[in-house]
């Protein structure tokens, strides 16, 4: 909506996210309960309203999906403006932030009941709320030959764990990369970098890294062919990568949690026995020696998670949607 001033705000965000971790958590906490200010709705306005406004009518959409709280917090201002327009927000995250809320949203999709909890504690209508689950690609839910994966990326079916760093590529921790190592005979690692073409290369040019058992992988659109032939994943506890997990039934490690939502999203996981942070190398040590020493056992509970999140109905928030479109109703408060 502003290719100008957009990857200005990002590339702020993520200095302040590798810099001042401390200072972002803080601000989460202080905004814990509060929606997006005057100030800062006024700042969003001048800076998307105009473009915003433009492609809606040019589009003219029956609804809008957010799956942001900054462009639903522009919707939400559209519609406080006139524009009659239903609007669902999908909140990707397993907490819930006072800056996912404005009265103008027609439907919340939410991960959990103690997400949906929160935000009627904070004033939302119930009857705005509904327990989806965070959508995630069809791929994921699905099952493919691991024989096929595993010949497609050169792989072998061995103790295998995925490092991934998010979106951003920002999970170089060393000290964890450079452990992990140490089982390269005994165990393939998949370090997923995403963009992170810098650090990728970093990598590639050192010798300890270049063994046929670890495997630098850049941006790919396989992810879920990468954790469907892996056994466990380390990873940072975005609200995404975790779904995606819990689809794929792995077991999780979580590393460094921002704070904020992250680390809320590291809480949830932990308390379901879903993943574990690294509360200190002692953490890989354990888990490396079940993957070395008890590879069926893991394998063989696996698939016992992955019976037990059938619960889970990947279509449901496409369901959701469809029936607004279909009533062209505001659910009443």
């Amino acid at each position: 909506m502003n290719p100008k001033v957009a990857p200005l705000i990002i590339t702020a965000y993520k200095k302040t996210v590798l810099t001042q971790p401390k200072l972002v958590g803080m601000m989460y906490r202080h905004q814990y309960n509060k929606s997006l200010n005057r100030f800062t709705t006024l700042a969003l306005h001048r800076i998307f309203y105009t473009h915003t406004k433009n492609v809606v009518h040019q589009l003219r959409p029956d609804i809008v999906v957010c799956t942001h709280p900054i462009p639903s917090a522009v919707i939400s201002r559209l519609k406080r403006l006139g524009e009659q327009i239903l609007l669902c927000t999908v909140i990707t995250d397993y907490d819930a932030h006072g800056t996912w809320i404005s009265p103008q949203v027609d439907r919340y999709l939410v991960s959990t009941q103690e997400v949906r909890a929160k935000m009627i504690h904070q004033g939302v209508p119930p009857s705005r709320i509904k327990v989806t689950g965070i959508p995630v690609h069809p791929n994921f839910w699905e099952h493919p030959g691991k024989d096929e994966i595993r010949e497609k990326f050169k792989l072998k079916d061995m103790p295998t764990v995925m490092v991934m760093g998010g979106g951003w590529g920002i999970m170089n921790d060393e000290v964890i990369n450079d452990f992990l190592i140490r089982w390269k005979d005994q165990v393939q690692i998949l370090f997923c970098l995403g963009n992170n073409e810098k650090e990728r290369k970093k990598l590639e040019q050192d010798p300890r890294y270049n063994h046929p058992n670890i495997h630098l992988i850049g941006f790919t659109l396989e992810v879920d062919k990468l954790m469907e032939v892996s056994d466990l994943l380390v990873t940072k506890p975005g609200g995404m990568t975790c779904s995606e997990g819990l689809a794929k039934g792995i077991p999780m490690l979580f590393h460094h949690p921002l704070p904020g939502q992250e680390e809320e999203n590291c809480h949830y996981f932990t308390a379901q026995g879903l993943g574990e942070p690294i509360a200190s190398l002692d953490t890989i040590v354990k888990w490396m020696d079940r993957l070395v020493g008890d590879l069926a056992g893991i394998r063989q509970r696996r698939e016992e998670q992955l019976t037990s999140i059938a619960r889970y109905r990947p279509m449901e928030s496409a369901h959701s949607i469809i029936e607004m479109l279909e009533s062209k109703t505001v659910p009443s408060s």
